[in-house]
């Protein structure tokens, strides 16, 4: 029997089919690149690769705009929330235009009225002013009166919204202490960098911008702009310290690879079999369903999602983890898969889970200036003072407790540090495990390897993502290893802005 042909995915991409030809060209697999294409064409299905890409533009033409049409929808929608008369949309209408992911994340956490507010109070005359940044057909971004826009559109009918974002930049900035921000830097900055560090920190409102990379083996640059504490008027320098939120999640996932090489865990082995002070409730979960976010381990109560110092896991959750989220899919950050991971590591290893991995990561990679800090570091001179955008356009300190799952942002770290990492992180691997760690593990529409979350059609590993004080982004290219870190003292999105980094760099 033939085997079936691979389906394409829910916005497919033509770039990545190409780069995925050339890179089985080099790896000897096909003789030419005819061969190549043509053999990728017909694993579609495809009698040729001009049929290949027809049908691949038929499908986006079929897809349309369905992201940037959802963000019309709740700008149009919730217009008028705050007039007498206007009534908010009942569950099912919310239901047709958003996924349970916004629902019970942002709507049930944050409470509908703060999402009505955030969608009127500056969108309500907007709806023919948006600014597209970006519009694809899953995924826009936009700008309008001081707010940047971000949402995401599931791949499948009716492309409701995961993600829903409004984020205040700074055009809504009255603080003038931020006003003349100093520079520093260190190695040979690239001009484009130091441009965009200028521009971005106006534009997205910030108090501190540390942009950095390198090659591995490199010496690498980085610059910081803005200030450490506003406060003390303490100028912000490169080797600040910062809370890696997201970026945690790899420096475990490393850690895991670490214990797999040694042969101390094997990849596909049931997590019950290396975990001592918990289990999960389905045996089956491998190692491998962790470290891909795919394990459908439940994520803690969000009353329980940060603390004054970190907590036991077993407190957290009692002595068995649930796992009612589906296996095999990725959603969204998984934290219960990597809560998993934790305990893991430290009931293999028979140390604390910070012990184990600065043994096997942070040591071998010289991160000297990386630590977890059993609470917020407020005595630590060179933690950075993370903040939040008050209404009135000032910056007030975001002091809030840490995460209660260490291995999630636990770490506190320099941009050098993170670039050290990113650079080098796989020649603490064998060779084989580390190129397994970047090849997609699910069939998602967003490709996750272990631990690393893939743009194939970029040609980059990466993660980001942002918590109480700090915003964190580390991209890889995968030709070349070289790494880039985007590092901010404030909440808002910058992987768009690690990205564009990147372009210039690659």
């Amino acid at each position: 029997m033939p085997d079936q042909p691979r389906p394409l995915a829910g916005q497919p991409n033509l770039r990545y089919l190409k780069l995925e030809a050339r890179r089985r060209l080099a790896a000897g697999e096909f003789t030419t690149l005819h061969d190549a294409q043509l053999a990728i064409a017909r694993e579609h299905g495809q009698p040729s690769w001009t049929a290949l890409k027809r049908l691949i533009e038929s499908r986006l033409d079929e897809l349309g705009h369905p992201a940037l049409a959802r963000l019309r929808w709740a700008i149009s929608r919730f217009d008028g929330a705050d007039t007498p008369g206007w009534a908010a949309p009942a569950a099912g209408e919310l239901c047709e235009h958003l996924t349970g992911d916004i629902l019970g994340r942002e709507i049930s956490d944050l409470g509908l009225s703060k999402v009505v507010r955030a969608l009127t109070r500056r969108a309500a005359s907007e709806r023919d002013g948006l600014v597209i940044a970006q519009d694809g057909p899953l995924h826009a971004r936009a700008r309008a009166s001081g707010w940047l826009l971000e949402v995401d559109a599931e791949p499948e009918p009716p492309h409701r919204l995961t993600g829903l974002r409004m984020t205040a930049v700074g055009s809504q900035v009255t603080d003038a202490r931020v006003a003349a921000p100093p520079t520093s830097s260190t190695g040979s900055v690239p001009v484009a960098a130091a441009e965009t560090a200028a521009t971005e920190f106006g534009e997205l409102g910030l108090a501190g911008l540390v942009l950095a990379g390198g090659a591995p083996g490199g010496t690498g640059w980085a610059i910081a702009r803005g200030w450490a504490d506003l406060e003390r008027a303490e100028p912000l320098r490169p080797d600040h310290r910062f809370p890696a939120y997201g970026i945690t999640r790899l420096i475990t996932a490393a850690a895991v690879l670490r214990l797999i090489a040694d042969q101390r865990v094997g990849i596909d082995d049931p997590a019950n079999d290396h975990l001592r002070t918990v289990r999960l409730a389905d045996d089956s979960v491998t190692v491998r369903d962790l470290l891909s976010h795919a394990g459908g381990v439940d994520a803690p109560a969000p009353a329980n999602l940060y603390a004054s110092t970190v907590p036991s896991l077993i407190s957290l959750y009692g002595p068995v983890l649930p796992c009612s989220r589906p296996r095999g899919t990725v959603r969204g950050k998984a934290p219960g898969d990597y809560a998993a991971l934790w305990q893991l590591i430290a009931d293999v290893t028979g140390s604390d889970y910070a012990a184990a991995v600065t043994r096997l990561v942070l040591g071998p990679l010289g991160m000297t200036g990386s630590a977890f800090p059993a609470s917020w570091p407020h005595e630590d001179p060179d933690a950075v003072t993370g903040y939040e955008l008050e209404p009135d356009g000032t910056f007030v300190p975001d002091l809030d407790d840490l995460t209660a799952i260490l291995l999630t942002a636990g770490l506190w770290t320099t941009a050098t540090d993170l670039v050290r990492f990113g650079a080098g992180w796989s020649s603490l691997l064998p060779a084989g495990l580390a190129s397994e760690a970047l090849r997609p593990q699910t069939a998602a529409a967003t490709h996750v390897g272990l631990g690393w979350r893939l743009n194939l059609a970029d040609g980059i590993a990466w993660e980001a993502d942002d918590g109480p004080g700090g915003s964190t982004s580390l991209i890889v290219g995968l030709s070349d290893n070289h790494a880039y870190i985007a590092l901010t003292s404030r909440k808002v999105p910058v992987l768009s802005l690690n990205r564009k980094i990147f372009r210039q760099g690659s």
